[in-house]
């Protein structure tokens, strides 16, 4: 079986986007919580208020980036 690159359409044509983009926003999105929830520890144990909210803030903006793509699938 031979295949017709007449009816072949591309992600580009249909406007679908690459499987690997998707991944890669959720992954940078899930490092933000792992790194936000890190900070929140370290800052607990050296009672640094400043970096705490720092932490929480990213683990906040992490979740609210999966939401988004969560809601685009």
């Amino acid at each position: 079986m031979q295949i017709d690159p007449e009816n072949v359409l591309t992600q580009e044509e249909t406007g679908e986007p690459a499987a690997i983009d998707e991944v890669e926003g959720r992954v940078e999105a899930e490092m933000k919580i792992i790194e936000g929830r890190a900070k929140e520890g370290v800052a607990q144990g050296l009672q640094d208020e400043k970096l705490e909210r720092e932490g929480e803030r990213l683990q906040e903006e992490g979740e609210r980036e999966l939401e988004e793509q969560r809601k685009e699938e």
